[in-house]
């Protein structure tokens, strides 16, 4: 990525923190933004419409009070989905016109009480997406030093290079985990090293802790053995399958328990052997690699 910013390894998903989840208080959402900034994880990542367009404003009075500095923290947001229901819209959809994304930029900006995001990225694909559109808004928020950085989520490599007659896209989130893993054949996470973008996983411990599947009883299994044999938990190696792959991912870690975020930050010092690593895609995938 361009400008050389520094983004912690594991990085703190904030959806959960408000409405959506915890329902924090000013001063609990503070106690974990410190928690987070003493393991090391200095990342946070937002959009929008978390907690019902709630979340940003939260964060910022947890921040106020935080006693960081604003050049200690990255902050990343996400804008371009409308929620039905919500500011008068009567069905879900998309909105990326040059005017939104600045709109929406500069109502984060207030929210979060920062002058600048680090990196904005598009929430979601749009079919009606101009690259022009948003070529202007981002050239003009660079310019004004609003955002850092651009990127994008959940965008495929052919939705990216679409953008990238326009504008260059430095970074892409992507749900990627030992569960879901299509993003290790379908392009994305190829296109990310090949591009130089900045690689996210959202979700990154997928369904394990969620489902019982014959998919997660398999993954179950072959991790009794490798708990053992390196003496964490089963959530930390789950995060140090997606850690060991070359397009040095950053996980988004979205707990708001400072218990799992210790164990989170723990995973980064695995040093996953390589066949282990196809032990766990092929219990995954329920056979052998090609």
């Amino acid at each position: 990525m361009q400008n050389n910013i520094f983004y912690s390894k594991i990085i703190a998903g904030t959806m959960t923190w408000g409405s959506w989840g915890k329902q924090f208080s000013t001063q609990e959402m503070n106690a974990v933004l410190n928690h987070c900034f003493e393991l090391g994880i200095t990342t946070f990542d937002h959009a929008d419409i978390y907690g019902d367009y709630t979340n940003e404003e939260q964060f910022g009075k947890a921040l106020a009070i935080s006693g960081m500095a604003r050049t200690q923290l990255q902050l990343i947001s996400k804008c371009g989905i409308q929620m039905s229901g919500s500011r008068k819209n009567k069905v879900k959809h998309y909105e990326y016109s040059k005017e939104y994304i600045i709109w929406s930029v500069e109502r984060s900006l207030g929210k979060l009480q920062t002058e600048y995001l680090d990196l904005l990225l598009l929430h979601r694909p749009s079919p009606l997406l101009e690259p022009e559109e948003v070529a202007a808004a981002v050239a003009q928020l660079k310019e004004q030093g609003k955002i850092k950085q651009f990127g994008v989520s959940n965008f495929n490599p052919g939705q990216i290079a679409l953008l990238e007659t326009a504008v260059a896209v430095e970074a892409n989130q992507i749900e990627f985990s030992l569960t879901q893993n299509s993003a290790l054949l379908d392009g994305s996470l190829d296109d990310c090293k090949a591009n130089n973008r900045m690689a996210m996983s959202w979700s990154p411990l997928g369904s394990y802790f969620k489902k019982s599947t014959d998919v997660t009883l398999r993954i179950k299994k072959c991790l009794t053995d490798l708990t053992k044999k390196y003496n964490v938990s089963e959530d930390q190696l789950l995060m140090a399958w997606v850690l060991k792959h070359p397009t040095n991912v950053h996980p988004v870690v979205g707990t708001a328990t400072l218990s799992r975020l210790e164990l989170a930050h723990g995973a980064t010092e695995i040093n996953l052997e390589l066949q282990d690593w196809f032990l766990l895609l092929e219990a995954a995938n329920g056979q052998e690699v090609p």
